[in-house]
């Protein structure tokens, strides 16, 4: 049994009573990835030197006031488009292939003041614009529980490493699913918390006023110590916001008795498969014994998800990746004779085909003319979804459904049928241009690839989401189950 199959807070025992060294585990870390890796994938760059040395001091702290908190020592692997100080940070793009940050962001700052160790970073979607791992400019990551199928994007490589168990817990970002969609690919879980909770200063930005960071990980547990670590008010960012932050584990009491829960029948009809819809409604029935009540309700505007999301994401990517240009850091063309050329080349040379596909898309929304016709009507949907949901819960505590309409695809199936691909986020869009807290759990299995239960909440109120979470974790067995590599 690997080390990394217990909980975190086992973990922490163990170092409290000195059974394990912190150097155990970053050794566990990278045996593994050694072992598993080449078939994976997961991993961009490993920060092997600096992870042993920092284990070794700690292990020197073991018993102190310092090592009484949960995450002290633990290993975590970072998805690369957070930055990183002098940890290359490249969003699995050519144009940042040489990037070394000169700072830390928010959520690392938080994750040191912790004391946990990062191992490396993580294979993504170029700049978080996918849903497969197959946008990456490095590699392809492959989903543990069957190689030849993706582990979801654009956190793949985040929700794979935690799969395969390379590392007990990663981060990622969802700008429209990102975190959940690969946690339900790859069975584990994936949390995208209220818009404002956790700090984007240091997240290279695709979609700013979608994007979030979010803990993914093997259990409930796990998932809320992370994030009561990375969430709060940061002066760098003027969108995070002062609310305060609960202790997420006290709110695990297995207990939802009483609880309203509200199942959209957008969410279970067409384009879901029979599988992912029975998943659903099993672990409804778990639910239900366990106390809570489920009515059918509608959100009528979540067919518009999609569109809207891809209008305004692509919108906000096109300002956002203009600061990409070689002029100050990253790649710069080395055909270029005159500073027009050097943009272009730079650009055209540097991003990847679905990274200029978005930018375009974008321009075109903002542009002269039909500006009031896309990004105006999107902007206009887009509180419509939001209202959906209000309404909604200010009926019932929580909404569920399945977090992606069928469990992963093989590789190379979709990429070439871009709109195809982007349907595959029909269920978790809404929630991100709504802004709400949404979580996705392990519920079942289809052809032997892991499906995953979406609970989404009420805006900051991500320990009734945890509490729903892991009653249903506690009352069935799919956590416990790994893949076979």
């Amino acid at each position: 049994m690997s080390l990394f199959d217990h909980k975190i807070s086992e973990l922490h025992e163990f170092l409290h009573n000195k059974e394990v060294k912190v150097s155990e585990l970053v050794d566990e870390a990278y045996q593994k990835i050694s072992e598993t890796d080449g078939k994976v994938k997961a991993f961009l760059t490993l920060d092997e030197e600096r992870a042993r040395k920092t284990a070794a001091e700690l292990d020197g702290k073991i018993g102190s006031p310092e090592a009484e908190n949960v995450l002290f020592g633990m290993p975590i692997g970072i998805k690369d488009n957070i930055v990183t100080k002098d940890l290359r940070t490249t969003c699995a793009s050519k144009i940042l292939e040489n990037f070394d940050p000169i700072y830390d962001a928010t959520v690392m700052e938080k994750l040191h003041k912790e004391k946990t160790i990062t191992i490396g970073k993580l294979n993504m979607d170029e700049f978080a614009m996918g849903s497969s791992t197959e946008n990456s400019a490095f590699q392809i990551t492959r989903n543990p529980w069957n190689l030849d199928t993706v582990p979801g994007g654009s956190s793949g490589g985040s929700a794979a490493a935690v799969a395969a168990g390379e590392v007990p817990f990663a981060l990622g970002s969802d700008t429209g699913g990102s975190i959940r969609q690969p946690a339900a690919f790859c069975g584990v879980v994936g949390m995208k918390p209220t818009y404002g909770r956790v700090s984007r200063f240091g997240l290279v930005a695709f979609a700013s006023s979608l994007d979030q960071i979010g803990p993914i990980t093997r259990t409930v547990e796990d998932n809320a110590y992370l994030l009561q670590a990375i969430s709060g008010l940061d002066r760098h960012d003027s969108t995070s916001a002062d609310v305060e932050v609960p202790n997420y584990v006290e709110a695990l009491k297995g207990d939802v008795k009483g609880l309203k829960i509200a199942v959209p029948k957008e969410y279970l009809g067409e384009g879901v498969s029979e599988e992912a819809r029975q998943a659903v409604l099993n672990a409804l029935k778990v639910l239900e014994k366990l106390g809570a009540t489920w009515e059918e309700v509608s959100l009528p505007h979540s067919k518009y998800g999609v569109a809207t999301y891809y209008l305004l994401a692509s919108s906000e990517a096109s300002s956002n990746l203009a600061r990409f240009d070689g002029v100050r850091y990253g790649y710069r063309s080395p055909n270029a004779t005159n500073l027009e050329e050097l943009y272009k080349k730079t650009r055209s040379e540097g991003f990847g085909d679905e990274v200029k596909r978005r930018i375009m898309l974008g321009t075109f929304a903002l542009s002269a003319g039909y500006y009031d016709a896309y990004y105006k009507k999107a902007q206009q949907a887009r509180t419509l979804i939001k209202k959906d949901f209000d309404d909604v819960l200010e009926k019932y505590d929580v909404i569920i459904g399945p977090t992606t309409p069928t469990p992963a695809f093989k590789i190379g199936e979709k990429i070439e049928d871009p709109l195809t691909m982007y349907a595959n986020d029909i269920l978790t869009i809404p929630v991100n241009l709504a802004g709400v807290p949404g979580i996705s759990v392990p519920c079942g299995f289809a052809g032997g690839l892991p499906l995953g239960l979406q609970i989404i909440g009420k805006h900051f109120d991500e320990s009734t989401v945890y509490r729903v979470a892991h009653a249903f974790e506690q009352a069935t067995d799919f956590h416990n189950q790994k893949p076979q590599l």
